[in-house]
């Protein structure tokens, strides 16, 4: 993909559907690929990301067929892997490695799992220490215990372990190694995180148990074969209810997109900017709720982000910031620390494009301080290699004067390969399909919540 070319973009009236949900997509092959048999696979994500794990779980003897970009039939065996030829390449995908890790802790062979330069240094230490206490013979090649990791499998037995971070993937590791481990295995989350990996083992049979001290696994259970529908991803439509909430007036709304209540903080914090925002759940035959989202846009304000929402808004937080970069006010972001460790430091990454732009920020040690309402200016910036700061600029371009152009980005195929057609489609409406305001038909106001 050549550089990304944005101008100011008219107001948003629009109605639109985003691709499956990039988290919901990676849990559905792995846990379908342990299952009794074939599982078909609906709204698939086709990210660069999920894709790397589709072709990890087929390294791993797995047959998946994929008849249509979205679908996918997973040929469970029954928990059966077999050894690998090589190598398994994760890619970019952190979400890949740490979850194939705790698979692979309780399998009867050898398995070495590697990524890219950005996944190489990302931390692995989080999940290496409460999968050696189960039992697990797991080694980082890297420096700071880091990727490659080199994986000989060994019997497992479970354990009851405080986490140290709020992160899903953390938890998610211990859980599919726990599907392979002797008795029970307990998880406790300092702060509550998302919890797709729970809510599927348990749509696909597999026993948990969830209470107000953390969420445990049962070993020695195999998952039904069950076909599975994914949700639109919340985190990808991010970019563009930000979007037309920073426009006075601008109108959005998103269709089947997931509505699982550990991923709609955004709304949340847009409420509190002043937007106007409503949702309604049309649909949970399938565990993962999901339905309508609508947006009116308004002149925003500042707000404050911290604490305990974090660990559900981390995925957020770059296009928050450029929300705070359009709002009155001085936006807050605090206790993000885990930004510095994404693909690249996405704390720093935030502030040197704001700056760049014009914008008026403060670097924090674990976020940022955004001084909003300073006019935004199009220029060359670098996406750093990292899709979530790429797209969130390339918002902030809709909003700049002049031409903004954001530089090296490729890495957006990782989670949003359709995310270029979108921005030239709401930047260049004509033809575009709009929608009336559905409000009043909705059944949930964010605004009455707040």
């Amino acid at each position: 993909m050549d550089d990304l070319r944005i101008k100011r973009a008219p107001r948003i009236e629009a109605e639109i559907t985003v691709s499956g949900d990039k988290s919901i997509s990676h849990r559905a092959v792995l846990i379908a690929s342990l299952a009794n048999g074939p599982c078909v696979l609906r709204g698939f994500s086709r990210s660069a990301d999920c894709m790397n794990t589709v072709v990890a779980m087929r390294a791993l003897g797995i047959t998946i067929e994929q008849p249509e970009p979205e679908v996918l039939i997973v040929h469970g065996k029954k928990r059966k892997l077999t050894a690998p030829q090589g190598d398994i390449n994760c890619g970019n995908s952190g979400t890949t490695m740490r979850l194939l890790a705790g698979m692979l802790a309780g399998q009867p062979f050898k398995s070495r799992l590697v990524g890219d330069g950005s996944l190489s240094k990302r931390p692995m230490a989080r999940i290496l220490e409460p999968l050696r206490l189960m039992g697990a013979k797991i080694e980082a090649e890297g420096e700071q215990e880091t990727a490659p990791l080199r994986i000989e499998g060994a019997p497992l037995h479970g354990i009851n372990y405080s986490m140290p971070v709020a992160s899903a993937q953390l938890k998610s590791a211990l859980l599919f190694a726990g599907l392979f481990a002797k008795g029970k295995t307990t998880m406790q989350e300092p702060v509550p995180t998302r919890n797709h990996t729970e809510l599927m083992l348990n749509y696909f049979l597999v026993r948990t148990h969830k209470d107000e001290t953390g969420v445990s696994v049962f070993g020695d259970h195999v998952p039904e074969s069950r076909d599975f529908s994914i949700p639109g991803d919340i985190s990808s439509a991010a970019f563009w209810l930000v979007a037309a909430a920073a426009q006075p007036g601008g109108h959005l709304l998103v269709r089947e997109v997931g509505l699982n209540e550990t991923r709609t903080g955004l709304l949340g914090v847009l409420v509190r900017m002043g937007a106007q925002v409503r949702e309604a759940i049309e649909d949970v035959d399938q565990v993962e709720p999901r339905g309508i989202v609508e947006i009116t846009g308004a002149r925003l304000k500042a707000t404050v982000i911290q604490g305990k929402e974090i660990p559900q808004l981390i995925d957020e937080l770059p296009i928050l910031a450029v929300a705070g970069a359009l709002a009155n006010g001085t936006t807050i972001i605090r206790h993000a620390q885990e930004l510095r460790v994404k693909e690249t430091d996405r704390i720093a990454a935030i502030a040197h494009n704001l700056r760049s732009m014009g914008g008026q920020v403060v670097e924090l040690t674990d976020g940022l301080e955004i001084h909003g309402g300073a006019p935004l200016h199009g220029t060359r910036l670098s996406s750093f290699g990292d899709h979530r700061v790429a797209m969130a600029f390339a918002v902030a371009g809709m909003f700049a004067e002049g031409e903004t152009v954001i530089q090296d980005v490729d890495c957006v195929a990782t989670s949003y390969p359709g995310f270029e057609k979108m921005l030239s489609e709401l930047c260049n409406p004509k033809g575009f399909r709009t929608t009336t305001p559905v409000i009043s038909s909705l059944s949930h106001s964010r605004a009455e919540e707040e």
